[in-house]
C-alpha cells in the first residue's frame, strides 16, 4: 500500500518545510496539507497557504475551529484587544515569569495534531507532520511546541489510533536557522510564505516572529525572499 502523509500546513516557513520535505518523501500525489482557521487576526497566512499550494499544483483540506478559542484572551486572535508585542521571544520572556508569550493560544497544537490525527487516519494516512521547533519551545515560549509535548502527543496518536498513526516533528532538536537551511535544499518557495502576525502587503518586521524569521535567514547568509 501506497504511503500518505498529512502535514499541518500554515503557510509559514515551518510548515512550509515541512510540506516540501514530506513531498519529498511520499510524491505530492499523497501528501494532503492541512490548513486551519483559529480566529487569528488577519488571513495572510491561509492566503500564502493558497498560493504555496497552487506553486506545488496541490489541492489543500482547511477546517474552522475559530469557536474553540473564543475564551481565549491571546493577542494573536482576533476577538482579542491586546496588542501584539513588537520585540523578540526573549525579551517578551523576560516579563512572563516563566509564562508562555502572549501570542500562544491555549493548547492550539495538542488540538490542530488532534484534528489532523482524526482526518489523516480517515484517508489512510500513516503520519502527520508539523513544523515545531526548538526555537519556538526555548524558554516556554510556546509549550506545545516542546520535545516533552511532541513525544506525549505522538505517543497518544499512537496508541489512540490502534497503533496505526505517528506524528512527525522533523525540526523538533533543530534550530529555525537548521530548518531554513533543508529547505533552501529542498527549493521551498519561501517568497510566498507568510509568517508575521501582523496582516497588512508587508511583513511588519518586529513581531517576535518576524525578528526570528530573519534572523534564520541572515544565519544562511541570504536576506529573507519575501522581504525582498
Amino acid at each position: 500500500m501506497t504511503k500518505k502523509a498529512t502535514v499541518l500546513f500554515s503557510g509559514g516557513v515551518d510548515s512550509t518545510t515541512c510540506l516540501g520535505l514530506a513531498i519529498e518523501r511520499y510524491g505530492k500525489e499523497n501528501v494532503i496539507p492541512l490548513s486551519i482557521h483559529y480566529g487569528q487576526k488577519h488571513d495572510r497566512e491561509i492566503r500564502a497557504a493558497q498560493a504555496i499550494l497552487a506553486h506545488y499544483g496541490m489541492q489543500g483540506v482547511e477546517i474552522d475551529l475559530t469557536p474553540v478559542f473564543a475564551y481565549s484572551s491571546s493577542s494573536l486572535l482576533a476577538h482579542s484587544d491586546a496588542e501584539i508585542p513588537s520585540f523578540s521571544y526573549a525579551e517578551q520572556l523576560a516579563g512572563t515569569a516563566g509564562a508562555p508569550v502572549s501570542t500562544y493560544v491555549p493548547f492550539r497544537n495538542g488540538l490542530f495534531l488532534s484534528c489532523a490525527a482524526s482526518i489523516a487516519l480517515s484517508l489512510d494516512c500513516c503520519c502527520v507532520y508539523y513544523g515545531a521547533h526548538r526555537d519556538d519551545a526555548a524558554g516556554a515560549a510556546y509549550p506545545d511546541c516542546s520535545e516533552d509535548f511532541f513525544q506525549s502527543m505522538d505517543r497518544a496518536v499512537f496508541a489512540g489510533s490502534g497503533r496505526a498513526l505517528h506524528i512527525e516533528a522533523p525540526f523538533i532538536t533543530k534550530n529555525k536557522a537548521e530548518v531554513v537551511a533543508e529547505g533552501l535544499r529542498l527549493g521551498v518557495p519561501y517568497a510566498l510564505t507568510w509568517s508575521c502576525y501582523q496582516g497588512g502587503n508587508r511583513p511588519c518586521g518586529v513581531c517576535g516572529t518576524c525578528i526570528d524569521r530573519r534572523r534564520a535567514f541572515e544565519a544562511n547568509g541570504i536576506s529573507d525572499p519575501a522581504s525582498e
